[in-house]
């Protein structure tokens, strides 16, 4: 075992790096002043003497006395049960005031126990960001089906939204979606794309809101701001059964009245035609 090794498992023993070099120094002779330590050892000359004072204190080494004082290391066996009983000392201080720890927090801990929030299942979210990032979680955990009335402005618009076109893979998927997806080259084939790889979609004049309903179980909708409009946008998810329940009735009496991609497509180029 080279000195290295020594030096970092006296380190895991509580020694400094500076204090197991000296040590490991003292050990090789009777006794060394300090600036012959510093000298073995390669440690700095101006450190020398708080290592070495440091070691004394820890009962790794002895000072002795005379025209110029002499260190001497304690034998090993006696250095390393010292350090030892240290670390049990320590260990055994730590436990304690780890109990006491325990027993001042307990009553707080089984108190807030008690203590719920009414309102837990219910979520806002206002940053765009975190918008995303909890639209794609929910629509990761999909177990069985995802119902969407999809609407401007969007936080990922349709183009972008590779995750959803996994989950239609594996998954039942419903989308109803606003005519003005036809306005938007990018959206139009976005929404395409979705309907080509298997989700059933159907398209009305407008929506009421945004919302996904997951499972039957989890509600995601959207509310403008009433003073701001569309530039402001708060999402609301809600996990409870019976809401998604309600709306899951409301979303498929609006998609009875849908109309398929071509038809809708079909419908908005002869308006478009007949206006011109």
């Amino acid at each position: 075992m080279d000195n290295g090794d020594f030096v970092a498992q006296l380190s895991r023993l509580g020694l400094t790096s500076y204090e197991a070099k000296a040590y490991l120094t003292l050990i090789r002779r009777d006794s060394f002043t300090a600036a012959q330590v510093a000298r073995q050892s390669g440690l700095p000359r101006q450190r020398i003497y708080d290592v070495l004072g440091s070691l004394v204190q820890k009962g790794l080494a002895v000072a002795r006395p005379g025209t110029v004082v002499k260190y001497a290391a304690t034998a090993p066996e006696l250095a390393v049960d010292q350090l030892l009983a240290s670390h049990r000392d320590e260990l055994t201080r730590m436990e304690r005031d780890a109990r006491q720890m325990v027993g001042d927090l307990k009553p707080a801990y089984e108190a807030g126990q008690e203590k719920t929030d009414p309102l837990e299942y219910i979520e806002v979210l206002r940053d765009r960001r975190a918008i995303n990032e909890r639209f794609a979680e929910l629509q990761a955990a999909v177990k069985k089906e995802i119902l969407v009335f999809t609407k401007p402005p969007y936080a990922t618009p349709p183009q972008e939204n590779v995750e959803g076109l996994e989950v239609i893979e594996t998954h039942e998927a419903r989308s109803l979606y606003e005519f003005s997806v036809f306005d938007d080259l990018a959206v139009m084939r976005g929404v395409q794309r979705f309907v080509e790889a298997g989700e059933q979609a159907r398209f009305v004049p407008e929506l009421p809101l945004k919302l996904v309903i997951i499972d039957e179980t989890i509600v995601m909708f959207g509310m403008e701001d009433p003073v701001a409009g569309s530039s402001e946008l708060t999402i609301v998810v809600v996990e409870h059964k019976s809401l998604a329940l309600v709306l899951k009735t409301a979303f498929n009496a609006i998609w009875e009245s849908g109309l398929t991609f071509d038809q809708a497509h079909e419908l908005l180029v002869k308006r478009k035609a007949a206006t011109a």
